[in-house]
């Protein structure tokens, strides 16, 4: 069994690297293999999170990204994690009613939530009874009276909150949490929660943490899979023209913190090899 583990995490090595400034990429032969580095790293984060301040604070979102968690609702993690030291968010949410097949917390509620002993109070989802407007105002205030308390820790470069770990997917167009490629919220610079009512993707109505949450974080994961998004990853990570540096997955670059892709192998599959080092 050691031998096995050892050959695995050799291979986990083999298909891993640091893509110049643009992060770790963490390539995987296959979803099952993804999720269980994903579960490992971020049980690791929690762990590590806990043991310095007592509290984990994760800002999730949404797509398949829950599925892909689902590692951690079982053993040993169900067990091991501090589940009862766990702050949940959500990067990114659409403005619907939070029974809504559209709501990521739903999503997180029915594939993750509603199976690991987290606190129900500890889970921060949006006011769903209000605009899209009212609902991201209400939301940073909530977000700055925790970091008011240090519940979330604040940067020390600027005042914005300093998540533990802020975990991503990205479409096909490079679209991060509801920050689409084009849009204005992409230049926001004061505000650490905003509103979209013109999402290209339905329901057009969302709230989104802004570039400067994200890029404060202490760890953001990007995680993606499936062949669709493959010309999106090596827009975001390679080395290519000025063109491609407004791409909303580009502009994801943690000040002081780490960046990790988790890829499977069809996202991968169009990376430029020779700017990929081991």
């Amino acid at each position: 069994m050691l031998i096995i583990e050892l050959l695995n995490l050799l291979s986990r090595m083999a298909h891993s690297g640091v893509h110049k400034d643009r992060g770790e990429l963490r390539i995987h032969e296959n979803l099952d293999e993804l999720g269980t580095d994903l579960a490992e790293y971020i049980a690791e984060l929690s762990e590590a999170s806990v043991k310095e301040r007592g509290v984990f604070t994760i800002a999730i979102s949404g797509g398949s990204l829950i599925g892909l968690m689902g590692r951690l609702c079982e053993a040993p993690y169900n067990k091991t994690v501090d589940w009862a030291k766990w702050y949940i968010f959500w990067a990114d949410e659409r403005v619907v009613a939070k029974t809504h097949a559209d709501s990521n917390y739903k999503l997180a509620k029915d594939g993750l939530l509603s199976k690991v002993p987290v606190l129900p109070s500890h889970v921060n989802s949006i006011n769903d009874s209000v605009s899209a407007e009212e609902a991201a105002d209400d939301y940073e205030f909530h977000v700055r009276q925790l970091v008011k308390t240090r519940t979330i820790n604040v940067s020390d470069i600027s005042d914005c909150p300093k998540f533990d770990l802020i975990l991503l997917g990205m479409g096909p167009d490079g679209h991060v949490a509801s920050l689409f490629p084009n849009h204005p919220v992409l230049d926001e610079k004061d505000e650490w929660v905003t509103f979209i009512t013109d999402s290209p993707k339905s329901p057009p109505e969302r709230i989104t943490f802004t570039l400067p949450v994200i890029n404060s974080a202490s760890n953001v994961a990007v995680v993606v899979t499936g062949e669709s998004k493959a010309e999106a990853v090596h827009l975001a990570t390679d080395d290519v023209g000025a063109d491609c540096l407004s791409l909303p997955a580009r502009l994801v670059r943690p000040i002081r913190g780490k960046l990790v892709w988790f890829l499977d192998k069809l996202a991968a599959s169009k990376l430029d090899g020779s700017q990929f080092s081991e």
